[in-house]
C-alpha cells in the first residue's frame, strides 16, 4: 500500500499496533489479577479500574493537548512509551487493590497523553484528503486486530506462562514502540496559536475550538451514540452470552469477534465510500444502524441472532469512528490539531464514562431488555440530536 512507503508512517503505524496488542494482553491479565486479588469481587474491581482509566482520559488529555505544541513530539512519544512501560512492568509486584488502582491511573495518564499527540501527527505526514483517510482506516483496523488477536494471543500465553508474564511483553512492546518512534524525524508541532488568557484559557481552548464548531457538535452527539452501543455491547456481551443464553466461554470470545469483524469490514471499505458518499451521511447512517442493533435486542435474539446484531453494531460504530480524525483535520487550522484531537479524546471518553457505568447498571439491577431499550433509546435520540447540530449545508 502506498501509505507504507513513507517511512515515517510505516514506523508510526508499527509502533501503534505493537503497542495495542500488548495493551490488549495487559487488558486479559489485569482481568485474572483482580480475580486473585479480590476473588469474586473482580467484577467491581475491574469496573472501578475501567472508570479510573476513564477519568484519567477525560482529565489529562486536555492538559497534553495545551502543551503538546510546546514540546518536541518524538521526544514526547518516546518518554510516555517508556513511562507506560515502567508502570505495567510494576503490576506482577501489587499486593493490594488500591495499589492496582493507582497504578491503572498512571498508565492511562500517560496513554491520555500519547494518543492525542499521536493522531494529530498523522494529519501532518499525509496532507492530502485522501491518503489521510486511508490512514485512519488503517488506524481503526489496527484497533479492530487488537481486539481480535490479544485474547487469542492471551490464551496460547497462558497456557505456557502465568498471567504475570502478560504484563511484562506489554512493557516488552512499549519499549519496541519507543524504538520504532525513536528511528523517524517526526513533523514538528506548528508555532502554538497566541492564546489570550491564562491557564484555564489553554485548558479550555480545545474544547471551546470543539464546542463553536457545529459539525464537531454533531460528532459529540454521535460519540454518545457509539458510546451507548459500545458500552452495550462489551459490558453485556458475556453476561447475555453465558447467563441468559447458556453459551460457554468460547461463544463469548465469537460475539466479541462478530462486532469487531464488523468494523473491519466498514473500515476496509470506508475509503472507497467516502469518495462516493457524502461523510456525513455516512456517518449518520452509523448512528442508526447502531440504534437498530440495540433495538433489535428486544426481540431477545438467540446466539447466532446475537453475532448479527453485534456485526451490525460494529459496522455503525466504524462508520462513525473512522472518518472522525477527517472532520476534525477539516475543522481546524495546523496549530490547532494537538489541542482539537485532544478535546475529542477526552470529550469522548467522558460518554464512555457515562456508557460503562450504566450499561453495567441497567443490565445487572433492570434486566437486557431495558439494557437495549434505554441504551437504544439513547443512541437514537443522540443520533437524531446529530443530525440537528450539524446543518447539511
Amino acid at each position: 500500500m502506498e501509505l507504507f512507503r513513507d517511512k515515517r508512517y510505516r514506523h508510526l503505524f508499527s509502533a501503534q499496533v505493537i503497542a495495542l496488542i500488548g495493551t490488549g494482553l495487559t487488558t486479559v491479565g489485569l482481568a485474572l489479577l483482580a480475580s486473585e486479588l479480590a476473588g469474586n469481587r473482580a467484577g467491581e474491581v475491574l469496573g472501578a479500574a475501567l472508570a479510573i482509566k476513564m477519568i484519567a482520559y477525560v482529565v489529562i488529555a486536555p492538559v497534553v493537548g495545551a502543551y503538546a505544541t510546546r514540546l518536541p513530539r518524538r521526544a514526547l512519544l518516546v518518554a510516555l512509551d517508556l513511562m507506560r512501560a515502567l508502570v505495567v512492568v510494576s503490576l506482577p509486584f501489587v499486593t493490594a487493590v488500591w495499589q492496582v488502582y493507582v497504578l491503572i491511573f498512571l498508565l492511562n495518564t500517560f496513554s491520555a497523553g500519547f494518543t492525542p499527540v499521536f493522531q494529530a501527527t498523522i494529519p501532518d505526514i499525509f496532507e492530502d484528503e485522501h491518503r489521510y483517510t486511508k490512514a485512519l482506516s488503517m488506524s481503526r483496523l489496527a484497533y479492530d486486530l487488537e481486539n481480535l488477536l490479544s485474547p487469542l494471543s492471551a490464551a496460547m500465553l497462558l497456557a505456557v506462562m502465568s498471567f504475570n508474564a502478560l504484563f511484562v511483553l506489554n512493557a516488552a512492546a512499549f519499549m519496541l514502540s519507543a524504538l520504532l518512534v525513536v528511528s523517524v524525524s517526526l513533523p514538528s508541532s506548528q508555532v502554538p496559536p497566541k492564546v489570550v488568557g491564562g491557564v484555564w484559557a489553554r485548558l479550555s481552548q480545545g474544547v471551546v475550538l470543539y464546542l463553536r464548531t457545529p459539525r464537531l457538535r454533531g460528532l459529540l452527539a454521535l460519540n454518545v451514540a457509539v458510546a451507548s452501543a459500545g458500552a452495550m455491547q462489551i459490558v453485556n456481551t458475556v453476561v447475555y452470552v453465558r447467563h441468559v443464553l447458556g453459551e460457554g466461554e468460547t461463544s463469548v470470545a465469537i460475539a466479541f469477534a462478530a462486532a469487531g469483524s464488523g468494523s473491519m469490514l466498514i473500515a476496509l471499505l470506508l475509503p472507497r465510500l467516502l469518495k462516493r458518499l457524502n461523510q456525513r451521511a455516512v456517518m449518520l447512517a452509523g448512528g442508526m444502524l447502531m440504534s437498530a442493533s440495540l433495538f433489535g435486542g428486544l426481540l431477545s435474539p438467540g446466539f447466532h441472532g446475537l453475532l448479527l446484531l453485534w456485526l451490525v453494531l460494529g459496522a455503525g460504530s466504524s462508520m462513525v469512528m473512522t472518518p472522525s480524525g477527517r472532520l476534525l483535520k477539516q475543522s481546524c487550522q495546523a496549530d490547532e490539531r494537538p489541542t482539537l484531537f485532544a478535546a475529542q479524546f477526552s470529550l469522548s471518553h467522558a460518554c464512555w464514562l457515562i456508557g460503562y457505568p450504566l450499561a453495567g447498571w441497567l443490565g445487572a439491577s433492570q434486566g437486557m431488555t431495558v439494557a437495549f431499550a434505554v441504551l437504544g433509546v439513547m443512541a437514537l435520540v443522540s443520533t437524531l440530536a446529530a443530525m440537528q447540530l450539524w446543518p447539511a449545508h
